[in-house]
């Protein structure tokens, strides 16, 4: 990687450290697969219970897109101040006040007497889980070197595929069985149980805070530092693009598989949780690609997997096969191609984008993940306006990211992506 000359002000040398965390190697992966699959818990459970919310409250489908998109906008733009925070007052606080703010927003969400409380308990629930993400990719910048951070990365998002597996399952029975209510309750669960561990036994990672992180012009200073390094913009271009693609399934694939392609809610919980066992087994090729090859040629190598993903998807829909119920499998299958890959852009991405920045690993982490949810946002707006009750919408959006991310690991990736030595 190179280093930009014109940094901000790093921390007061002479203002006294932290003690370093004293976590085992096993707990921290616990806690990062926590706090990663934070993500999956809050979108996917609710993915099967969409249809079944829609006819409850008598909603649109923009209304319903709403409660994914300004989630997702509110956690992207909530990382933006959590960043800061984490840098000016360590790590454990600014990850227990998020956890705890997203247990009273998951309890708001199962309470919610119509859709426009319901946006807005999902607004208040990406914002708090901003904290958790943001914070799990600055602890591991704090604990980790380059190279070290994209192997514990890989490992923390296997354990979110583990915890995905059983996301969409358990919230088509629960819906089934029970209520699309029942299904968000599972939330409340979640982060109850993970604040608990964090209480309990996270240790503070930041050993040195920085007195100006809130500063206005120090936070100008260090975005405009950061959103300028190369290194930075390869890696978000790359982890943007790999969960654009992601995130253009989950919007819509309950609607094309279930209401379009006639699969019953059990039958979509198999097939996102068959797609979690190949996510794991992509993080699981990406340690051992990092060991036998370095970050840009296992990068490069990935590529083409996602952009004959994106390309197969997209022909298969133009041609027409998008009927029951082989039609099922013209989406399916080259999603499951994509997440093979996407089990290589998004740990390399995600540690890459911060891996410059060890004294600003919050505001760095914060940036990269507002710039993934902001993108999230009109990606989300578009499809409940385009689709039609086939998967043509989908497909083809779907190609257009998997087309950014193959790009971007042919050629940014091989020019500012390697990670320095130090």
């Amino acid at each position: 990687m190179t280093f930009s000359r014109a940094a901000p002000p790093l921390p007061d040398p002479a203002a006294p450290p932290v003690r370093a965390a004293s976590m085992s190697p096993a707990l921290v992966v616990v806690m990062l697969a926590l706090l990663l699959g934070i993500q999956p818990i809050t979108t996917d459970v609710y993915l099967p219970a969409l249809p079944a919310l829609q006819a409850d409250f008598g909603a649109t489908m923009s209304q319903v897109q709403m409660t994914f998109a300004a989630l997702l906008l509110a956690f992207g733009t909530s990382q933006l101040v959590w960043g800061p925070l984490s840098d000016r007052f360590g790590r454990r606080p600014v990850l227990l006040a998020g956890m705890g703010a997203y247990v009273v927003a998951s309890v708001a969400c199962v309470v919610a007497p119509g859709m426009d409380w319901l946006i807005a308990a999902r607004v208040a629930q990406g914002a708090a889980m901003g904290a958790a993400v943001m914070g799990a990719r600055a602890v591991v910048r704090d604990l980790y070197q380059p190279l070290e951070a994209a192997r514990v990365m890989s490992k923390g998002l296997s354990g979110l595929g583990v915890i995905a597996i059983c996301c969409a399952p358990l919230g088509g029975l629960l819906t089934d069985v029970l209520h699309w209510r029942a299904a968000m309750a599972v939330l409340v669960v979640f982060g109850v149980a993970t604040f608990a561990l964090l209480a309990l036994r996270f240790r503070e990672t930041l050993t040195r805070r920085n007195p100006d992180a809130l500063s206005p012009g120090t936070l100008w200073r260090s975005w405009r530092h950061i959103a300028r390094h190369p290194t930075f913009a390869t890696y978000c271009l790359l982890s943007t693009g790999s969960y654009m693609a992601l995130f253009t399934f989950l919007a819509s694939s309950s609607f094309v598989l279930i209401e379009a392609l006639g699969l019953s809610r059990t039958a979509y919980g198999a097939v996102m949780a068959a797609g979690s066992v190949v996510y794991i087994a992509g993080t699981m090729a990406c340690r051992r690609l990092l060991v036998r090859w370095n970050l840009r040629r296992a990068v490069f190598a990935a590529g083409w997997v996602t952009f004959a993903a994106g390309v197969l998807m997209a022909a298969l829909a133009w041609i027409g096969w998008g009927q029951p119920w082989y039609g099922a499998w013209a989406v399916v299958l080259p999603q499951w191609l994509f997440l093979l890959a996407h089990g290589v852009h998004q740990p390399v991405g995600q540690s890459g984008a911060v891996a410059p920045f060890p004294h600003m690993a919050g505001a760095a982490s914060a940036l990269n993940g507002f710039v993934m949810m902001a993108v999230a946002f009109p990606m989300g707006l578009w499809l409940g306006r385009a689709m039609d009750g086939t998967a043509r919408p989908l497909a083809y959006g779907f190609l257009l990211w998997c087309t950014v991310i193959a790009v971007t690991a042919w050629t940014l990736v091989q020019k500012h992506g390697e990670p320095a030595r130090h």
